[in-house]
């Protein structure tokens, strides 16, 4: 009997958008940041920066998020969470294992300041 199995292709863009939604859901993330904070991984870039960072190895995802968080924010339970959410949301939406989610904090946020889009 012939192997009709169909394989499943996604775009980074999507997976990237997927790790965005499901980041932002944490309470105390204010937004993923805009800079590179990173310089080693400022001078290796291809494009401009993105936020996330989505590398499929050995058919497994990577994913690598530098986060803007809230003052008041427990960074280690954020991160945690941030971590956690992200792995769970993707790995079932693509059905695909996530090795590694590495959160960055990037910047924090204060009282009247408006976070960059």
């Amino acid at each position: 009997m012939a192997d009709n199995a169909t394989k499943l292709s996604i775009n980074t863009e999507v997976l990237r958008k997927m790790a965005e939604i499901a980041t932002l859901e944490v309470e105390g993330v204010a937004a993923i940041a805009k800079k590179n904070y990173d310089l080693k991984d400022a001078v290796k870039a291809k494009g401009p920066f993105q936020g996330i960072k989505i590398e499929s190895v050995n058919g497994a995802l990577q994913i690598g998020i530098y986060i803007t968080v809230k003052k008041e924010a427990k960074v280690k339970d954020v991160t945690a969470k941030v971590q956690e959410n992200v792995k769970d949301k993707i790995q079932t939406m693509t059905n695909t294992a996530v090795t590694r989610v590495n959160v960055v904090v990037a910047d924090i946020v204060f009282g009247g300041e408006e976070v960059e889009e």
